[in-house]
C-alpha cells in the first residue's frame, strides 16, 4: 500500500497537494493546524505526535508550509527595516519548522523501495542566483532551509539508498503567501494551486537519488546553491 503525508494540508498549495496524491497513493494523511491530530510546525511536541500516529512505511512525505509576510511584517527592501523578531518568526516557519519535520517524518520513510521527502523552498533561496538584494529574512531563511535539505540527504541516504531528500520551488501560486505580489506577475507565470501540485510531482516523478540534497523549481530546473 502506497502512503503519503503532507504537511501543512490546510493551505492553498497542500491542499491541491492532498487532493493530487489523493488519486494516485493509497491512502494520504493530510495534516494541518486543523487536523486530527493537530500539526503545527513550530510546535515540535505536535509533529512527534502525529509521526508517531503513522504505522505503515511512507512513499512521498511533503511539508507545504512557509510564511513571506505575517499581519503588518513585509518583505524587508532594505537593512534598516530589518525586526528581530519578524527573522525569527521567519525562521521558525520557514527553516526550523521543515527541518522538524525532516527529523520526526524522515524516519518513517520506505526502506525497501524509493521514498521521497520533500520540503517547499523558494528560488530566492539561492545565494548564488541573488541579483537584487532585498527580502533578507525570506531569502536567508529559504537558504538555510536548503543547507538543512542537503545535510539530511547525506544522512538518509546512509539508511534509506533509494530515498530522495529535496527542497522544491513552488513558482508563484495565487494563494495567500503571494497575493499581495501577484499583480507584477505575468499570466503565464501565476499558478493556480492546482497546476502547481501537479508540476511539483511531475518533478519529483522525474528524479532520481543522484538528485537528492537539491532544490528543484516547478519546471525540474536545478536552482544553485
Amino acid at each position: 500500500m502506497s502512503v503519503a503525508i503532507v504537511i501543512g494540508a490546510s493551505g492553498g498549495i497542500g491542499t491541491a497537494l492532498v487532493d493530487a496524491l489523493a488519486a494516485r497513493a493509497d491512502h494520504v494523511h493530510a495534516l494541518s493546524r486543523g487536523s486530527n491530530p493537530s500539526v503545527d510546525v513550530t510546535d515540535e511536541a505536535s509533529l512527534a505526535a502525529a509521526a508517531g500516529t503513522i504505522s505503515q512505511p511512507v512513499d512521498t512525505v511533503i511539508c507545504a508550509t512557509g510564511m513571506l509576510h505575517e499581519g503588518d511584517a513585509m518583505p524587508e527592501r532594505a537593512l534598516k527595516e530589518l525586526d528581530g523578531a519578524t527573522l525569527a518568526r521567519l525562521f521558525a516557519v520557514n527553516t526550523i519548522g521543515p527541518a522538524l519535520v525532516l527529523k520526526h517524518f524522515a524516519p518513517l520513510l520506505a526502506r525497501d523501495r524509493p521514498a521521497t521527502i520533500a520540503v517547499l523552498s523558494a528560488r530566492v533561496g539561492s545565494i548564488g542566483d541573488n541579483r537584487t538584494g532585498g527580502w533578507y529574512g525570506y531569502r536567508a531563511s529559504k537558504a538555510a532551509l536548503n543547507m538543512i535539505v542537503r545535510c539530511a540527504a547525506i544522512e538518509l541516504a546512509r539508511s534509506r539508498p533509494e530515498a530522495r531528500c529535496v527542497g522544491l520551488h513552488p513558482g508563484t501560486v495565487d494563494t495567500g503567501l503571494s497575493r499581495p505580489f501577484k499583480a507584477r506577475v505575468p499570466a503565464d507565470r501565476l499558478f493556480t494551486p492546482a497546476d502547481s501540485a501537479a508540476k511539483l510531482l511531475a518533478v519529483l516523478d522525474g528524479l532520481g537519488t543522484g538528485d537528492s540534497g537539491g532544490c528543484f523549481a516547478w519546471d525540474g530546473q536545478r536552482i544553485v546553491p
